[in-house]
Formats: C-alpha cells, sequence, structure tokens
C-alpha cells in the first residue's frame, strides 16, 4: 500500500469532508439525552433544519442513512398497492424505484438516458392522462448523485399543478439539499428525503423527512407498517426537543454547527459558491475533450461532476491511478455507467483552492494513466473563476494601488 503524507483530498460526492468547526463541536462528551441541556440541542437543531430546508413545517431527525430516510417517506404515506410516478434519472431513483416495489408499491418508471433530470412535461402528460387520480405521488431525485444531473423541482410542481392532479410530491435531495437551491415551502413539496454527509458537511448517521401538513395527513389514513420510523412517535417528543428513542447526540452537535456555518455565509451565496465551482470544473473538463455526463445544460449539476472516459479506458483504474498516485479520491460511476465515468465531487467544505487541487490531481492523473487529453484543463477552471471572483477582492486591491 502506498503511504502518502499530507492531507487526503476527499472528492466523491459525498461523504463530503467535516470542516474543522465541525468536528470540533462534536468533540463532546455524550450527556443525557433526556436532560435540560439536550432539550436545548434539539430544539436548535430541529429548528435550524427548517431554515435549511426553507420551510415552516416540521423536520424529522432520524438516526439512519439517507437510505432510512427514504423508507420512512414511504411507510408514512402510502399503503401496499398504490401506484407512484417516479423518472429514472440514473442510479438512486432506480434504488428508490426498487424499495417502493419491496413495500408493494407499483411505480409508473419513466424511463430515461442518465443524462438529464427529469422532463416536467412528462410528469405534465402522465398526470393529466390520469383521470381517476390513481397516482398518489410522483416521487422526484432533486439531484442524481450518480450522474451530475439536477432536476427542477419548482418546474415539477408547476406541471403537476397544471394537471390539477392532487398527488403527493416527495422529493430526496438527499445530495441537493445545502448545495442546491432547494424550497421546500415555495415549491409545495410535501416529504423531502435528505441526509447528513452531503451539502450539511457531517458524517453519515443523519436521515431527515421534511414534511407538509398534506404529508402528515396522509399518515394518519394509510395502511402501510411501522415502528421505528413512525412519524407521529417522533413527532410528539420533538416538540420539547427530545427523541422517542437514543439520538446521535455528537452528530446533533456537529449538525447545530454545520447549519450556523450555512446561515453565516447565507444560503444564496453557498448555491452561487457552488454553481461556481461546478462551472470551473466543467470548464476544465470540455477543456481536456472529456465529455461531461449530463447532456442538459440547465440540468449541470452544483454538486458534483460526471465525466465520460474516452471509449477503451476504464474509469476505475484511472481513479486507481489517481488514488496511487496523488492521495485523492474521486467518485465511481454506479450500475449502468460502471467504469464508464468518474465523479469529482464540489460540495459542502470546497472553495476555489480545494477545487484546483482536486483538478491537478485528476489533470495529472490523466497524464501519467495515459488517458488521451488537452492538457491545460485547470488553467480554463483558474480563468474562469478569475472573470467571475467571489466577493470584491479585485476592486479593492485596484484602490490600494491607486
Amino acid at each position: 500500500m502506498t503511504r502518502h503524507q499530507g492531507r487526503h483530498f476527499l472528492n466523491i460526492p459525498g461523504p463530503s469532508p467535516v470542516p474543522e468547526r465541525v468536528l470540533r463541536a462534536m468533540d463532546m462528551p455524550v450527556i443525557d439525552h433526556r436532560s435540560a441541556e439536550f432539550a436545548a440541542l434539539g430544539k436548535a437543531v430541529l429548528d435550524g433544519s427548517k431554515a435549511i430546508f426553507k420551510t415552516s413545517s416540521d423536520v424529522i431527525i432520524f438516526p439512519s442513512s439517507g437510505t432510512g430516510a427514504w423508507e420512512a417517506a414511504i411507510v408514512n404515506t402510502l399503503s401496499p398497492g398504490d401506484k407512484v410516478l417516479m423518472v429514472e434519472t440514473g442510479h438512486f431513483a432506480t434504488l428508490w424505484r426498487q424499495m417502493a416495489a419491496r413495500w408493494g408499491i407499483e411505480v409508473d418508471f419513466i424511463p430515461g438516458d442518465w443524462r438529464r433530470g427529469v422532463d416536467p412535461a412528462m410528469i405534465e402528460e402522465k398526470l393529466t392522462q390520469d383521470k381517476a387520480h390513481a397516482f398518489k405521488a410522483v416521487m422526484v431525485v432533486h439531484n442524481e448523485t450518480s450522474t451530475g444531473a439536477t432536476s427542477r423541482i419548482g418546474e415539477v410542481r408547476a406541471a403537476i399543478d397544471r394537471a390539477k392532479h392532487p398527488a403527493l410530491l416527495m422529493i430526496d435531495t438527499i445530495s441537493g439539499l445545502g448545495s442546491a437551491d432547494f424550497r421546500f415551502d415555495e415549491w409545495q413539496v410535501d416529504v423531502a428525503v435528505s441526509c447528513s454527509q452531503k451539502g450539511f458537511m457531517l458524517p453519515p448517521g443523519l436521515g431527515f423527512n421534511a414534511i407538509s401538513a398534506k404529508a402528515r395527513a396522509a399518515a394518519k389514513t394509510n395502511k402501510m407498517p411501522r415502528s421505528y420510523w413512525d412519524w407521529e412517535e417522533m413527532l410528539k417528543p420533538n416538540a420539547n426537543g427530545f427523541f422517542p428513542y437514543t439520538p446521535a447526540t455528537n452528530l446533533l452537535y456537529g449538525l447545530r454547527e454545520a447549519i450556523a456555518m450555512l446561515l453565516e455565509e447565507g444560503l444564496d451565496q453557498v448555491f452561487a459558491r457552488h454553481q461556481r465551482l461546478a462551472a470551473a470544473t466543467r470548464a476544465a473538463v470540455n477543456h481536456w475533450g472529456l465529455e461531461v455526463l449530463c447532456q442538459e445544460p440547465k440540468d449541470f449539476s452544483p454538486v458534483l461532476t460526471a465525466v465520460l472516459m474516452p471509449p477503451g479506458y476504464d474509469a476505475d483504474q484511472f481513479r486507481k491511478v489517481v488514488l496511487d498516485n496523488y492521495n485523492m479520491s474521486l467518485g465511481s460511476g454506479l450500475s449502468k455507467v460502471a467504469g464508464k465515468v468518474f465523479r469529482i465531487g464540489h460540495l459542502g467544505e470546497c472553495n476555489e483552492l480545494t477545487l484546483m487541487a482536486a483538478l491537478t490531481g485528476v489533470e495529472m492523473g490523466l497524464r501519467v494513466a495515459g488517458v488521451p487529453h488537452r492538457s491545460g484543463g485547470v488553467d480554463a477552471a483558474m480563468k474562469l473563476l478569475e472573470e467571475r471572483p467571489q466577493g470584491n477582492a479585485g476592486s479593492h486591491l485596484k484602490a490600494v494601488g491607486t
């Protein structure tokens, strides 16, 4: 095994690097989860999470992965035999479909090519044809982590409204929340699923459900069995800052700090930073002569960029070359695109200099691995960032020199 000095560069699209502030916040002794001290922490993170989802509705936090939060969304709102509408945007949409099927849900799965987000017009067409309102939910992945395509949820909501359909709108924003613009209330989302290790910049271990009044009403009449995932069992103690079972206390300390960091920067600034870094990454990829997997510019993800390897070159072998030589992890291709793409994560605690390091590692890796490319991709990314500076640094320097 190769031994490296210096930091490891984690440039997969989640888990994302955990900031020092969050690590220090978690470095606390475990406290009594029935104490007044814990209640203050619980209320802080439950209320603070609402700001990140942009909602005044309830947010429930489970000690779980995002997959657990998916299951909670299903078992609290749907019944066996219900019909739902989903779209094949990539690997994670496919997994959500498989989970729904295991619970006895009938899924109408609109096929896709894994190279773009949801087409709202197709949603509208399907719902308009559903005169009997058989569809109980529309279930969409906000940011498809396997492909680097982000679906336009506001337009999906508009499509549902034009069809005058009562279906619940259920969104997987596992890799989108905190990195890509998401507006639970404005877009009238009914259930939003997320987790801790992406835009929240935490270790894995927390799953989130944001729920509307409409979704909570559905949970009171649906027929799906649940115990651990039951929303009502969580909401009762949550009202006072507590949980019905032992919570992940130290992760909640980290969550409180992560929320503070996001709100200090300002969510709009957070989203703009991610967009800039994504654009710089695509500039590098295009200059190298490689192809971005996502083909629809309106759907380009601010969270990650998936890059197609040239024919005859294996993405996993390339990732191994980068890891062995430069101590950097890149995301692998999943299921249909396994071995065909590598993914560059640029989410969470990422800025211009950390991105430049990642892109430099990729360009050096392309050279060492013998992958055909045009050198200078890092310069192309740097040029884009210089043309779109963050803040007013340039004007300040000019003023100093006069």
